[in-house]
């Protein structure tokens, strides 16, 4: 069975993990740093980035790929692969070590927070279903 769907947002997000995988070693090589920040903001700013994207976007793929092997409705899917992609593409410019409040922090973390939480409304609905 293929899964379009879910292939199509592992792909946009993809692209996306390596630009945030670029800048975190762009400013490794320029600032001769191999391992943890070297006590600069901008590298460990960079570094979080990259983590978060890391952190958060495995679970939602995963539930995606889920929820349409189990048949869920393309709408919900494209819903909640939507709200992934646009929080992570979003997340990144919000992440400020001097503004924790950044609204577009808080409107992609908020954005994934709601992917998974439909796509775990929709894991439950298919598990009723069968």
């Amino acid at each position: 069975m293929t899964l379009p769907i879910t292939t199509t947002f592992i792909l946009a997000l993809a692209v996306l993990m390596l630009v945030l995988w670029f800048n975190v070693t762009k400013t490794r090589a320029a600032m001769a740093v191999s391992i943890g920040d070297g006590g600069d903001t901008q590298l460990h700013e960079r570094i979080r980035r990259h983590g978060n994207f890391v952190e958060w976007v495995p679970l939602s793929v995963l539930m995606l790929a889920l929820a349409e092997l189990q048949g869920a409705s393309a709408i919900w899917l494209y819903l909640a692969g939507g709200l992934c992609l646009f929080g992570r593409l979003v997340h990144p410019f919000g992440l400020r070590a001097q503004n924790a409040a950044h609204p577009a922090r808080i409107v992609g973390n908020s954005s994934n927070i709601l992917a998974v939480l439909i796509l775990m409304g929709v894991l439950a609905r298919q598990m009723m279903l069968t």
